[in-house]
């Protein structure tokens, strides 16, 4: 009892220590210098290929203990699967094509405007009059993204994709094609600044010598409850041409957006860190790449079921630099909570464990002197058993020495025990040997015969 007693202070040692462990291994995860951040690109050539380049070398350039691995998709939809299959830590995919489910935005890279351009004068005033029209869409890696997106609007005037007709041209044959009435209008996709919209506008000037006019969608609230991927902007005169104005009055329509996304699962602190990286690293970016100049923070307020705000940045946006200090204190709570536990069991099985140890060299003193104190009384058989008995005790010991699972401090305990066990068993041997042995009844010893 007197060494289970002395063994506490040692349980509680080993329990301190292995919560310590815990402590800094949970620090070096959250504090290490050292991280690895996988990352869409598009096809080589293309407006996101560029940015996600650019945006590599200049956070890299920032912090030069990130590094990032890209992994090359040829679509929006292959960059947002592999969002959704955990192939990468971020993406960056379209607000209407195909968003992954465990998306959660960082930052709104460019919010492109849906613009239905018609030639002026145009009869066409309504979305629903599109009905048995062709429209020119650009050729691109988007334009069959940029129909799917056509179809979701006609489908709210219940008006079925075959309906209109579609023909891909080059943004230069675009114009030309309105003119000569082979397209009834335009449908491109850019942000209110250098891109495709500003370009099919521009095309279609050229061609008719006539600002083209915007198609107005005065349904845009509605149309974005239905399709979530899409939102409602008021496009201001002159955004896509200056004089003559394109449109010539602030106009609604509909806007996708492109986004960069992290996974849900992602820590508060990492996607607040990553958020916190991207809003720094504005002005380098822009610098960079033009597109870096259409950069906005999500609405942390926004309620879009399509692809939210991550709540690590959203606290980052609230509370600044605070919000992260308040995260990786969380997670240390969290994690040393179970630490602190298994450190305590861990202590618990070894203190089990070794008094187990301690019974078992008890138990085999106690045995041996049992045969030792059996020896003073044993007979020359009885004798041959304890010594047999001796021998497997002492070949057990031996056993255990040798696969480590004794107690070496307990060694001389034993040892003492099985030497006092053999010299009893020796003495008694001597004993045995001096005594003469009992004679039996009735038989009594002739004298010698006397001599004639």
């Amino acid at each position: 009892m007197m060494a289970l007693f002395r063994f506490r202070p040692v349980a509680l040692t080993a329990a301190g220590l292995l919560l310590i462990a815990g402590l800094v291994l949970s620090a070096v995860y959250f504090w290490s210098p050292q991280a690895t951040l996988r990352i869409t690109t598009g096809l080589p050539g293309s407006a996101a290929h560029r940015f996600v380049g650019s945006f590599a070398k200049v956070l890299t350039g920032q912090h030069p203990r990130v590094r990032f691995d890209f992994f090359p998709v040829g679509s929006l939809v292959d960059s947002a699967q592999a969002m959704e299959s955990g192939k990468v830590d971020l993406a960056l995919v379209r607000s209407d094509v195909s968003p992954p489910t465990n998306g959660r935005t960082i930052a709104i890279m460019r919010r492109d405007v849906v613009a239905i351009f018609l030639p002026d004068g145009s009869p066409i005033d309504d979305v629903s009059k599109l009905a048995g029209k062709t429209v020119a869409i650009p050729q691109g890696p988007t334009q069959d993204n940029n129909s799917r997106a056509l179809d979701a609007i006609l489908s709210y005037f219940d008006i079925a994709p075959d309906k209109v007709k579609r023909v891909f041209l080059p943004i230069d044959e675009i114009g030309p094609a309105v003119h000569r009435k082979h397209a009834s209008a335009a449908l491109a996709v850019g942000p209110i600044g250098p891109g495709d919209a500003v370009n099919v506008a521009a095309s279609i000037f050229r061609a008719t010598k006539a600002a083209p006019d915007l198609l107005a969608i005065d349904q845009a609230d509605a149309i974005v409850k239905r399709f979530p991927g899409f939102e409602s902007i008021d496009v201001p005169e002159g955004a896509f041409k200056g004089k003559p104005p394109t449109p010539d009055d602030s106009t609604t329509c509909l806007a996708v957006t492109y986004r960069l996304v992290v996974p849900e699962t992602m820590l508060n602190v990492v996607a607040g860190l990553i958020g916190r990286a991207v809003l720094n690293t504005k002005e380098k970016l822009m610098a960079a790449d033009p597109l870096a100049t259409q950069i906005e923070t999500p609405d942390a307020d926004d309620t879009s079921p399509v692809l939210p705000i991550h709540p690590g940045f959203s606290a980052y946006l609230s509370s600044g630099d605070q919000s992260l200090l308040d995260s990786l204190q969380q997670y240390l709570y969290v994690i040393g909570i179970p630490a602190s536990l298994l450190g305590s069991l861990g202590a618990l099985g070894w203190s089990r464990w070794r008094n187990r140890k301690l019974m078992d060299v008890e138990q085999q003193a106690y045995q041996l002197l049992v045969i030792a104190d059996a020896a003073r009384r044993a007979d020359t058989v009885e004798l041959e058993r304890l010594e047999d008995e001796l021998d497997e005790l002492i070949r057990n010991c031996v056993n255990h020495m040798t696969a480590g699972t004794a107690d070496v401090s307990q060694a001389p305990i034993t040892t003492l025990a099985i030497d006092h066990a053999r010299r009893a068993i020796e003495r008694r041997r001597k004993d045995l040997a001096a005594t003469p042995p009992p004679q039996s009844p009735g038989i009594t010893e002739e004298a010698p015969p006397i001599p004639s």
